[in-house]
């Protein structure tokens, strides 16, 4: 313990004095140090990190309930030895959903076989219990257990059963349990006690939104979560610029949810109106095959109008998105767009645009709502539709309430832990430098450009001042210099319109190619946000990591983990798998495969996993404990703190407050 003189004391009696109203004497700091010291030699824990789930809310549901294979480790840890691998096998599946396996355990057995079966149940899941809540504290424990089990489950959880004296009591309770008909609500609450003692801090690392059904679910999933951050993605950024009023970012959205006939995510999970979308395309487009814009599902899965409607609506909302974009770009020349404006170049007689300064051939021409003297002005009913939806999105109090848990537990980036988390990239110079950008008359690169750009979106959906600064959501989504894109251009336009496929490219910046060096230029980044570069990684998504091609997810002399492994089912064709999730507990780093997920009816049946398989990246040498972790530092600086106090007590610096 440091010795402090008595001149450093005065100097700090004022934050002394606040910190007696807490520990008014030396005895009471002398207990909280104890309690402290004893924290940070538990081990520390696991972290779960995801990314990309792209509205998948089913794999992802999955994958929570699983734990990317940490709750059938913990069982098998616990009960492999005296417990056959089916039993093991249904009660690893009777964690992950309770209530539903509860359902058909007591369709196929009953009376006495099923009372038998519940009370070996519950001791089988009291030890795992006791198991996965043994890195932490009582209090923390304590804390955890759900008010109506409290007092039993800590009886359970912390008394151990062979004692002979406690041995009756303790099977006295379950037995009581069992007799009294509430087996089947312990079991449930238990089940999600494990499931928040094994992953202990969730990690999203972006993406959350677009492709997939479900994003407002996994959304409502992670409000409900203990201990979670977000990073950004540029889909989740999106969503975000459509709710703070941004009309750019509003068409993506809409343009990108008919494209994945997901409609419903947009009506019956916000609330957003459609009609008048709708009408808009049956006005003008009635006729128009919109081949390009037809939904990418079987076109068996929804009635042949519902299926053209989509694609007619997807046509709508297309153009009036590149209109408002031509206009965006035009009215911030410090985007340095210009190149992006397109439709504005169009060409009715020879049925062209120019993209990049090279006119190219429309392969659709069928442009109804489109002045050819002015194309990029809004017709009157397509106005209408945009200012409808405006205040659509805005008005959505799911929406609103969803976006503003985004702000509140999410960032551009985070270091935590010795892991740097960002979803896409960092803008970079081809020579491998970070890249100096001018926002708001002011240079930044690097975690300065980083932080600034967090503040900027904060500002753009706090403040409210002008519908304009909401253009820098849509920035963050499709620029060039937007760490959360990190490519050359976003090609929507020329995919649609252009059938020569070289406009289609979207070349990425030079941070990925410097990201398949050695490591030089990854510790340059680890170094810069503070990260120790020696023994810190990178973790990211974002790209989709073709497997079938031979891509790996461990990059840059391992210090880059890109665990995109596909979890949106539109990119598994690509990459061969359905998802990474990396896990990261007081023994290193482990990062796991995941097969495609089937239904839960297979889960429940069959007891299948969609685990496939597990690489673990690193094994420390020593276990890591809590005074290794970034909490632990903070708890390392309470320590001093305190004993600053109690030396402050004994020497009249700071007087006790006796009650």
């Amino acid at each position: 313990m440091r010795t402090y003189s008595k001149e450093e004391l005065q100097d700090n009696v004022r934050y002394l004095e606040l910190l007696s109203k807490s520990f008014p004497t030396a005895n009471k700091a002398v207990e909280e140090i104890v309690n402290l010291s004893a924290i940070l030699n538990l081990p520390k824990g696991t972290e779960h990190f995801l990314t990309d789930i792209h509205g998948e809310d089913e794999a992802f549901h999955h994958v929570m309930q699983n734990a990317s294979g940490a709750i059938r480790r913990k069982v098998l840890e616990e009960l492999e030895n005296t417990v056959c691998i089916t039993e093991l096998n249904e009660l690893v599946t009777l964690i992950y959903y309770p209530k539903e396996k509860l359902d058909l355990i007591k369709k196929e057995k009953t009376g006495d076989i099923l009372e038998n079966w519940y009370k070996l149940t519950i001791y089988r899941l009291v030890i795992v219990c006791r198991a996965a809540a043994s890195k932490y504290t009582r209090s923390k424990v304590r804390k955890a257990l759900p008010e109506d089990f409290a007092y039993i489950m800590e009886e359970l959880i912390q008394e151990e059963e062979e004692r002979m004296n406690k041995k009756e009591y303790y099977h006295n309770i379950i037995d009581s349990l069992v007799f009294y008909g509430r087996a089947d609500t312990f079991i449930i609450k238990i089940s999600q006690v494990i499931k928040r003692f094994v992953i202990d801090h969730l990690h999203i690392i972006g993406d959350i939104f677009d492709r997939g059904p479900g994003p407002h679910h996994v959304m409502e999933t992670l409000m409900d979560h203990h201990s979670l951050d977000i990073q950004w993605g540029n889909h989740d950024i999106l969503w975000m610029g459509a709710a703070a009023g941004s009309l750019a970012c509003i068409c993506n959205v809409i343009r990108i949810a008919l494209r994945y006939a997901n409609i419903n995510v947009l009506e019956d999970g916000y609330g957003i109106n459609m009609i008048n979308l709708a009408g808009l395309a049956e006005n003008y487009y009635t006729d128009d095959p919109c081949d390009a814009f037809l939904p990418k599902v079987n076109p068996e899965s929804m009635s042949s109008y519902e299926y053209g409607l989509m694609a007619r609506m997807h046509k709508a909302i297309s153009v009036i998105q590149f209109k408002i974009e031509d206009q965006l770009i035009k009215s911030r020349p410090e985007y340095m767009m210009e190149d992006r404006i397109i439709l504005s170049t169009f060409n009715a007689e020879k049925g062209t645009v120019m993209v990049e300064g090279v006119e190219y051939p429309l392969n659709d021409t069928l442009f109804p709502t489109v002045d050819p003297k002015n194309p990029a002005q809004l017709t009157e009913m397509e106005q209408i539709v945009i200012d409808k939806l405006l205040i659509s999105f805005k008005a959505s109090d799911k929406l609103q309430k969803h976006v503003r848990f985004l702000f509140n537990k999410g960032s551009m980036y985070l270091a935590y832990n010795n892991n740097l988390l960002y979803h896409a990239s960092m803008p970079i110079t081809e020579e491998g430098t970070f890249k100096v950008i001018k926002l708001e008359d002011e240079y930044y690169s690097g975690k300065r450009l980083m932080d600034k750009m967090d503040q900027m979106a904060r500002e753009a959906y706090f403040s409210q001042k002008e519908l304009r600064q909401t253009d820098f959501f849509w920035y963050l989504w499709c620029h060039q210099d937007s760490p959360l894109f990190g490519k050359s251009k976003m090609a929507t336009f020329e995919r649609y319109f252009i059938d020569d496929k070289k406009t289609h490219k979207e070349h990425y910046t030079p941070y990925f190619i410097k990201m398949d060096d050695d490591g030089t230029f990854a510790k340059m980044l680890l170094k810069e946000f503070g990260v120790d570069p020696e023994v810190g990684r990178i973790i990211n998504g974002h790209v989709p990591v073709k497997v079938k091609s031979g891509e790996s997810p461990i990059r840059a002399g391992g210090k880059l983990l890109v665990i995109d492994g596909g979890f949106a089912k539109a990119y598994q064709k690509s990459t061969g798998i359905a998802g990474y999730t990396l896990t990261y507990n007081s023994y290193g780093l482990t990062l796991m495969v995941h097969q495609p997920f089937e239904s839960l009816e297979r889960v429940l049946s069959d007891e299948y996993d969609m685990m496939s398989m597990k690489n673990v990246v690193e094994t420390v040498v020593k276990r890591i404990r809590v005074r290794d972790t970034d909490i632990g530092k903070k708890l390392m600086k309470q320590k001093e703190e305190l004993e600053m106090l109690i030396q402050g007590y004994r020497k009249g610096i700071i007087k006790e407050k006796l009650s």
